[in-house]
């Protein structure tokens, strides 16, 4: 297996398993698991931060899909396979430009108004 199918595999089993902690028919025990481990999957933090040569990715290299295998033996083959297929579906749906652009705005914005109510008030104290 190529290692960009790999990742997008991995991908979409992320996605699957946040689809399956939302479907009733998945367990509770792995339901707390595939929350936890598509959280990690997904966030800014990691146990091992990126800079750290070599290692800092390999947490993510290793953690993530050994999680990923243990939440999928928790969930029932129908309902994981029925998430897949959805997670894979929406791979394939268009992207929102306009939406992204939307949202650069109100950061930009939201920047904006934070250097400005910093510069009014440092200003007034000095």
């Amino acid at each position: 297996m190529a290692l960009n199918e790999w990742a997008r595999t991995i991908k979409r089993d992320v996605h699957a398993l946040y689809l399956a902690a939302r479907d009733p028919r998945t367990p509770w025990y792995a339901k707390a698991l595939a929350v936890c481990v598509a959280g990690y999957a997904l966030s800014p933090i990691d146990l091992i931060p990126d800079f750290i040569p070599v290692i800092g990715y390999l947490d993510d290299a290793i953690l993530v899909p050994l999680g990923i295998l243990a939440v999928v033996k928790m969930i029932p083959p129908e309902v994981m396979a029925e998430h897949r297929e959805a997670a894979a579906l929406a791979v394939d749906r268009p992207v929102s430009r306009s939406a992204a652009v939307i949202i650069a705005c109100i950061w930009v914005a939201s920047v904006a108004l934070a250097g400005w109510l910093g510069y009014r008030y440092f200003a007034g104290r000095f």
